[in-house]
């Protein structure tokens, strides 16, 4: 099948940890990767932002990344990415008008929008992955929320117009549905984690040597959503135990990075600042053995739409307490892979590090049902196959409408 990938912002190639760059790249390239070795022809489309860039790069799993045009040549916020969509979706019609292609799936909301607009007046059906929805971020953010404006209108529209939804949990269901978007237009494929990178197995080195007799360990972008301020609170009533936070940037420029010194500040003022470590950004190679000297792997954000660090935590056969949100629902097993708390509670944080600490055999027991859950339903190969389903619905005969129902 001749699949085509829109990810205007997300690029499968961009170095991770930025604050636009994180799960939704990793799912684009892992998925591109899996399909093109199951045999499918895959392009992956997305923004120029660098002069730099060469038009096409192949990736050695035989998908290709094609750069497009569509406003400067340079970094941009995603937010600031809206008004170059009408041109992103016409360079993409440009390319599609000879040999279109027989599914397109676009990734984020911006994409989808674009994505719609080549389509127009081809017979080829979008399939829309949101990663995140407008409606959520502004219900958690509220005046911070920099998205624009109409940005729930436009994705509600495009989850009446596209072909079908392709949601990554069930969560992410019922929110469409409080949009008005019928869940029956939507099947759940959830994101997945390399079982082979994370594993169980492995050297520790060159995790930091252990500086108490626990620790704990919280991974993701330096950005409030992300909760670490949580994890520094519960902190504070775990005695003999350090916090790691993994991400942000790396050598000197996380002394200035601006929560990196808020962390550091209300470290200080918890009376925990020597058993917080921050590492900034840790290469990919050296995650798993990092996971896999931690006790337990915190996820506190306050919002979360799907998260893989619960997953890579669990291929490592690392319990995790994560925070009862988003697609933490569908990927933690509570009280058997790990346990969900109640988001915003430092008090219940603590406690349910507390319990897990001081019960060794809970901690194995939880760290080898993780990792066989991993295996049974979160492998990338299991999403490649569940995106192939999904595309196999949706690819009608060349009479349907671009965009219809199916």
């Amino acid at each position: 099948m001749k699949i085509v990938m829109v990810s205007e912002h997300a690029s499968p190639l961009a170095a991770l940890g930025g604050p636009d760059a994180g799960g939704q790249n990793v799912y684009v390239a892992r998925l591109a990767d899996r399909l093109a070795g199951r045999g499918h022809e895959v392009t992956v489309y997305t923004r120029r932002d660098s002069e730099a860039l060469p038009d096409r790069v192949p990736l050695p799993s035989g998908a290709v990344v094609e750069h497009v045009r569509a406003g400067p040549a340079r970094a941009l916020a995603k937010d600031d990415l809206f008004e170059h969509m009408p041109c992103f979706g016409a360079r993409l019609a440009e390319a599609w008008e000879q040999e279109p292609p027989e599914v397109v799936h676009a990734h984020f909301w911006m994409s989808g929008l674009a994505a719609l607009l080549a389509t127009t007046h081809l017979t080829v059906p979008v399939v829309q992955t949101y990663h995140a929805l407008g409606t959520v971020k502004r219900r958690h953010q509220g005046a911070a929320d920099t998205s624009p404006a109409g940005r729930p209108d436009v994705e509600r529209r495009i989850g009446m117009s596209c072909a079908r939804i392709l949601a990554t949990c069930s969560d992410e269901v019922r929110e469409l549905r409080a949009m008005g978007i019928p869940g029956h237009r939507c099947s759940v494929v959830p994101c997945g984690v390399d079982t082979g990178h994370f594993t169980p197995h492995g050297p520790l080195a060159p995790a930091p040597e252990r500086r108490e007799r626990h620790r704990l360990l919280a991974i993701g972008r330096l950005v409030a959503r992300k909760g670490f301020d949580l994890a520094l609170r519960a902190l504070a009533d775990i005695p003999g135990t350090e916090l790691l936070v993994a991400g942000g940037p790396p050598g000197a420029a996380l002394q200035t990075d601006p929560e990196a010194v808020r962390l550091r500040e209300l470290a200080g003022r918890l009376g925990v600042a020597d058993r917080l470590v921050l590492l900034g950004c840790v290469p990919h190679e050296e995650m798993p053995s990092l996971i896999r000297s931690a006790d337990v792997v915190l996820c506190t954000p306050v919002y979360e739409p799907f998260g893989i660090v619960p997953l890579e935590a669990m291929a490592c056969g690392v319990p995790v307490i994560a925070t009862d949100v988003g697609g933490h629902r569908d990927t933690v097993a509570h009280g058997e892979t790990g346990l969900l708390v109640e988001p915003g509670s430092p008090e219940h944080l603590a406690q349910a590090v507390r319990g897990l600490l001081g019960a060794p055999q809970r901690l194995a027991s939880f760290g080898r049902a993780g990792r066989a859950r991993v295996l049974n339903r979160f492998t990338w190969d299991h999403v490649a196959r569940g995106a192939e389903e999904v595309y196999d619905r949706v690819a009608a005969p060349a009479s349907l409408p671009s965009g219809g129902a199916r």
